[in-house]
């Protein structure tokens, strides 16, 4: 069965903590558990793809401007997510030194998802989506 919620956020620092609870009581109530490592990395690709729509989303004179998440469960157990904003930028991976505190997001979610990448919406934004596998064998 194929299960879908997205929700849209306010382009906001408190939006990242939101989206992650939204997301995991969303997983959960489709059954998936607690102590499933995959939903821990739903919820860190989640947490990264939001972040960089809040920190590096576009500006609008006089609010925030908001971003969207999407979540779907997939038949098979793993779960697609995207997370869409009106910026134009493409995220990118770039070289991170030992002593920086930021700019490793994408590396992470790299290293987690089995696939990642971004979908143009024309002059709409970008949606930049990861699809993490199901831990079950």
């Amino acid at each position: 069965m194929l299960r879908r919620n997205a929700f849209r956020l306010p382009r906001h620092p408190a939006s990242v903590g939101l989206a992650r609870r939204r997301v995991r009581d969303h997983l959960r109530d489709w059954g998936h558990s607690t102590d499933d490592p995959a939903l821990a990395d739903v919820v860190l690709i989640v947490s990264e793809l939001v972040t960089n729509a809040v920190r590096h989303g576009p500006l609008h004179e006089g609010h925030e401007g908001e971003f969207e998440v999407a979540v779907t469960a997939l038949a098979d157990g793993s779960c697609f997510v995207e997370v869409s904003d009106e910026g134009l930028a493409a995220p990118r991976l770039r070289p991170v030194s030992v002593g920086e505190e930021t700019g490793r997001g994408l590396h992470l979610v790299e290293g987690v998802a089995v696939a990642w990448g971004l979908w143009s919406r024309g002059r709409h934004g970008k949606t930049v989506w990861a699809l993490v596998a199901s831990a079950a064998p």
